[in-house]
C-alpha cells in the first residue's frame, strides 16, 4: 500500500507527470502528440516520461533502437496509480 502512495505522491508532485499519465490513461502516444495536447514542452514531456518509465508506470511499446515516433503507453500499475489520483480527487 505505501508504495502505491509513493507512486501517487511522485505523480501529482509534478504538472508534466500528471499530464503525461492523464494523456495516456487516453491511449498510447509519442511524446510530442503528449506535448501537444496538454500544451507543454516536449523536454519537459520526455523527463517525466523517463522518471514515469523508472517507477514502471508507463512502457515503451516500439523498439527500444526507434528514435523517432516513440509510442508509450499506461502500464498496469500505471493505470491503477492513476485510477487512485482521479478517486482521490488529487488533480
Amino acid at each position: 500500500m505505501n508504495s502505491d502512495w509513493d507512486d501517487v505522491s511522485f505523480v501529482i508532485s509534478s504538472q508534466y507527470r500528471i499530464a503525461v499519465l492523464r494523456r495516456l490513461a487516453d491511449g498510447p502516444a509519442t511524446p510530442s502528440r503528449i506535448a501537444n495536447d496538454a500544451d507543454l514542452g516536449i523536454a519537459h514531456i520526455s523527463r517525466a516520461l523517463q522518471g514515469l518509465r523508472d517507477r514502471d508506470l508507463v512502457e515503451l511499446l516500439v523498439s527500444e533502437d526507434r528514435r523517432k515516433g516513440r509510442v508509450y503507453g499506461i502500464t498496469e500499475k500505471g493505470g491503477d496509480v492513476w485510477q487512485k489520483i482521479e478517486a482521490e480527487n488529487m488533480v
